[in-house]
Parts: C-alpha cells; sequence; structure tokens
C-alpha cells in the first residue's frame, strides 16, 4: 500500500465507524458476537494513540445516533477479550453509554498475527504522514518483518478487507518477501533505507522514549542510540532524565550506547549528569551572608572592624569574644 494512496472508502467511511443507518446492500457479517464491552481490554502493546477532540466527538454523537455498524476484532485472552481492531469504536461506544459491542473473536493467534490485525486495520484508517514518529515506527516494523508476506499474513489482509468491503491490497509469495530490503519498503513511502532503520530501532525503545520522540523532546538519532540498551537500562536512563529534569545529549546517547550491558544506575548518572560538585562561594559573597546573619543592621565598616577583633582574639587564643 503506498503512503499516500487514498483513503478508502467504506459505507461512506465507516470504517472510521462514525456510524450511520443502515444502508442497501450493507454486507452482512457472520459470527458476530455481543460482547460488553466492560470485558475488553487494550492490545497489550497497542502503537497508535486513540482519536481526541472533534474527531472523538463526532464519533460518539454518530454512535448515540446509529449505534456500531462494523463489528471490532477481538481475541479471547483468559476471561476477558483484548482489542485487535476497534480500540476507537470501543472508546467512543463507552463514552456514549452503550454497554455491549458486536464483535468477531479470534482464537490461537500467534502474537505476529494479532500484530497483523492492529497495525493493518488502523492503516485503513489513518495516513501514514499523519502519524506520530513511535506510530511510523511500528507500522514500518511490522511491514518489514516477515510475515509481511507469508500466506497466513496475506489471509489477514484478505479478512480485513471483506470485513470492510474494499478489495483486499496485493499479496506476495515467501521468494518476493525474502528479497524485501529496508530501501525498497523505503521505496513506498518516500523514504530512504536509513531512514526506515532509524524508525525499526525507535520501535525497539520504552514507551516513555518513545513518547518524548513524539513529543519532540529528545531527538530521533538520539533515541536510535539508546535502542541499542536494554530495557531495563532505558528505564534507568529515563529515571534519571526525570530527577535532573534535563535534555540527553546525542553525545551522552553515545556514551551510554558504548556502555551498553554493563550500566548501572551510577554511571548512568556519571554520564548525563556529571560528578556533583559544590559551586564555590565568591569572597564578596560569603561576607554578604556572614553580614545578614550575624551583623543585621550594622554597617560594613562596624562588621570589619569586629571581625577583625574576633579573628585576632581567636588567633591569640583569648576564648570567646564580646560581638
Amino acid at each position: 500500500m503506498k503512503a499516500n494512496a487514498p483513503k478508502r472508502k467504506v459505507f461512506q467511511d465507516a470504517v472510521d465507524l462514525l456510524g450511520m443507518p443502515e444502508v442497501e446492500n450493507a454486507p452482512a457479517f457472520n459470527g458476530t458476537t455481543m460482547i460488553p464491552v466492560e470485558k475488553i481490554v487494550p492490545f497489550h502493546n497497542h502503537p497508535f494513540r486513540l482519536y481526541e477532540g472533534e474527531r472523538l466527538d463526532d464519533m460518539v454523537e454518530s454512535i448515540k445516533a446509529h449505534g456500531i455498524l462494523i463489528p471490532v476484532i477481538v481475541q479471547k485472552v483468559a476471561d476477558k477479550y483484548e482489542m485487535l481492531a476497534g480500540h476507537n469504536r470501543w472508546n467512543a461506544g463507552k463514552i456514549a453509554g452503550i454497554k455491549e459491542i458486536p464483535a468477531i473473536i479470534k482464537e490461537n493467534l500467534t502474537e505476529r498475527e494479532a500484530y497483523v490485525y492492529v497495525i493493518e486495520t488502523n492503516m485503513l484508517q489513518r495516513s501514514f504522514d499523519d502519524l506520530l514518529p513511535s506510530e511510523k515506527a511500528a507500522v514500518l516494523a511490522e511491514r518489514y518483518e516477515k510475515v509481511m508476506c507469508q500466506g497466513r499474513r496475506n489471509d489477514i489482509l484478505e479478512e480485513i478487507a471483506k470485513l470492510n468491503g474494499v478489495d483486499a491490497p496485493e499479496t506476495c509469495g515467501h521468494d518476493v518477501h525474502r528479497s524485501k530490503s529496508r530501501d525498497s519498503i523505503g521505496e513506498d513511502y518516500g523514504m530512504t533505507g536509513r531512514n526506515i532503520a532509524r524508525y525499526m530501532r525507535l520501535n525497539q525503545t520504552t514507551e516513555q522514549i518513545k513518547e518524548m520522540v513524539d513529543t519532540g523532546t529528545m531527538a530521533m538519532v538520539t533515541a536510535v542510540e539508546l535502542s541499542y540498551l536494554s530495557e531495563e537500562e532505558q528505564k534507568q536512563v529515563c529515571t534519571v532524565l526525570d530527577e535532573c529534569g534535563g535534555k540527553i545529549k546525542n553525545t551522552q546517547a553515545v556514551e551510554l550506547h558504548n556502555a551498553a550491558g554493563s550500566l548501572t544506575e551510577d554511571m548512568v548518572k556519571s554520564i548525563l549528569v556529571g560528578e556533583v560538585k559544590e559551586k564555590p562561594v565568591s569572597d564578596s559573597k560569603m561576607f554578604a551572608q556572614i553580614k545578614k546573619k550575624y551583623f543585621k543592621g550594622k554597617s560594613t565598616e562596624e562588621v570589619l572592624e569586629v571581625l577583625e577583633q574576633a579573628l585576632a582574639s581567636w588567633f591569640a587564643g583569648e576564648g570567646d569574644v564580646d560581638v
């Protein structure tokens, strides 16, 4: 799918689940089950931000008026159902006050198969160019995986297309996929293979680091360096950054990268904060502090006279000085 391909239209963009009245020739969905909304939990590694603002408000109002037409897709997890496709429908439905939601229940999915549902159904609704860096990273990483062109993934894409009333995307065989490189994926998105690699490294960072990149408080190249740290080491870095309230320089990130695998909290602090040294107090500042503490209301000349007497007595061993 090309990054700038026109957004697919389903029931006048019903795939966005803005909802609408029943229409003629609308497809029927077999195997749909009504599930209580409180029985559903978000996908454990959902990389996309939920709708906010006007888009969410429009979805809520439409669901209030027409309900949810296209079922969500979930998988059974213990006594709950984990959302695969339809996080925004579910969220808007809860706000709208609905108690049950139509759902298609999937079973025995591998982690990769579940992730295909999450990524591909979201990309039916969103423009790649509008995604946050962390969201782009998730999309590109999924599409680079070997599952991208395996038969099972093709089956999933065809199912999603049928569910949403669109043509299935072109699929490819195993041999074609094996030659798929970062450069060729980059061509689909107007990016170089090197940029694709950076986004895939970003996908290996913690949620806090991704959020910092999304908000612009951390540079992409810095996050790439940190991606080579273990998850625990990345958390240590974030903890120190939170404590000192500072930003991380790329040179510091490179130093952390070079020490990956052997970092301790003290090492992280040393690299990010440096040795904490007491700031020297100037003579004038010291005199001002002494005057304020011990000689309130006295002139500088009076203070100097008393200090001279006190020092003379001290060094002469005369004991206490009457100030």
